[in-house]
């Protein structure tokens, strides 16, 4: 019980020294003991890495968590399996569960029908999909997102702890320098009041009897601090030493990043390959099953041109030939250009802001397009880049 109190009673001695130390350290009225311009680059370096690290991190934990709903959900679930030394079970991806929903729809629709049985292509291709997504999460996590987080977790851990009780002991080491500082000067201030000879005429030579022992007491109280001095320096340059060994262990954490990001860029695009395969394969199956929407679409438009036979002529179902357009005597207008426009094909005229040009219509033409001249080009210009004028 009672080394527990003297410890407790040292602890906080120690801690109120510091205190007062760094106290007087912020209002400039303590010294303070700096680091050397290489030990301080390694110390931005490593604030540098941890603090990008860490914002890395946390969005590749957001891009690789597949159900980012139930994120927290997910890590609780990961944080019991972790601690009970138990691999968590694989989750289904969202294009899995899309394609599971698109297969059972096809199933109840009848296969047998243009709708079912699209649906139940569709669907199989989304589950490859996912699947692919599955093993892109599991390969990118376990080479590029645990890496990240074992040097947050453990080194950076590490270089904190170390860094606190370097930055405690150089307390110590300024707290023991101004205790130095103060016991010389008293020392120096005693041996002055002990050098002047005392008068024995006097009734009281006591003031020089004192003034001699104070000044062996200031002796030895020098004598402890450099003593003590002495001991927090070589703690402080062990602690140092210790400290920037660690710290210069962040050029090997680069290089371990660098190799787990290659691995992570390689992993990204050969899921997106594997993806566009899927894709393209879905695309080619579709192209071999007749459309149902397409065929209703040709039928329609045939019993449109079969119902109009014999209202129009051949002549006048042709497409409108810009090149054959002849500007009407009267109607013809000036338009200033609000926008450039660039013509999507041979029949449109492309446009730049603010030049003047002539438009007007022809019979049977869209009324969101005019005809416009400009010079000897010609063709059809869109009505809402245009300000007509009168």
């Amino acid at each position: 019980m009672d080394f527990n109190v003297k410890k407790l009673a040292s602890g906080a001695g120690l801690f109120f020294t510091r205190a007062v130390q760094f106290t007087g350290e912020k209002l400039g009225q303590a010294e303070k003991t700096e680091l050397d311009a290489h030990f301080e680059n390694l110390l931005i370096r490593a604030d540098c890495t941890k603090n990008w690290t860490e914002k890395i991190y946390r969005q590749s934990e957001v891009l690789l968590q597949p159900n980012p709903i139930d994120h927290t959900g997910a890590r609780i679930e990961e944080f019991l399996y972790e601690k009970l030394d138990r691999k968590a079970p694989s989750r289904i991806t969202n294009a899995e569960l899309l394609g599971q929903y698109m297969q059972d729809a096809g199933k109840e629709f009848d296969l047998g029908t243009p709708y079912g049985s699209t649906l139940m292509k569709v669907g199989e291709c989304e589950k490859r999909l996912g699947a692919a997504e599955r093993e892109f999460l599991q390969t990118s996590a376990i080479s590029f997102h645990t890496p990240l987080r074992n040097f947050l977790e453990g080194d950076w851990r590490t270089i904190s702890k170390e860094r606190r009780l370097l930055e405690n002991l150089r307390l110590d080491l300024d707290a023991c320098k101004a205790r130095l500082k103060k016991a010389k000067a008293a020392e120096a201030k005693a041996a002055c009041e002990g050098e002047m000879a005392p008068d024995f005429q006097e009734t009281r030579p006591r003031n020089y009897v004192l003034s001699v022992s104070a000044s062996a007491l200031w002796s030895e109280e020098v004598e402890k601090a450099e003593h003590e001095l002495r001991v927090a320096q070589t703690e402080f340059d062990r602690q140092a030493e210790i400290t920037r060994l660690l710290l210069e262990g962040i050029s090997s954490t680069h290089v371990n990043h660098l190799r787990c990001l290659h691995e992570f860029v390689e992993a990204q695009a050969a899921y997106y390959k594997q993806c566009h395969l899927h894709m393209q394969e879905l695309q080619n199956e579709l192209s071999r099953v007749p459309n149902a929407f397409a065929l209703n679409s040709s039928h329609s438009m045939v019993t449109a041109g079969s119902q109009a036979e014999g209202a129009s002529s051949p002549a006048e179902t042709d497409t409108l030939k810009i090149e054959e357009v002849q500007p009407p005597a009267t109607g013809t207008r000036k338009a200033k250009v609000l926008y450039d426009y660039d013509a999507a094909d041979s029949s449109e005229l492309s446009l730049l802001a603010d030049e003047l040009i002539t438009v007007y219509t022809v019979p049977g033409m869209d009324s969101d397009w005019l005809i416009g001249e400009r010079g000897n080009q010609k063709g059809k210009v869109p009505v809402t880049y245009l300000e007509l004028l009168s």
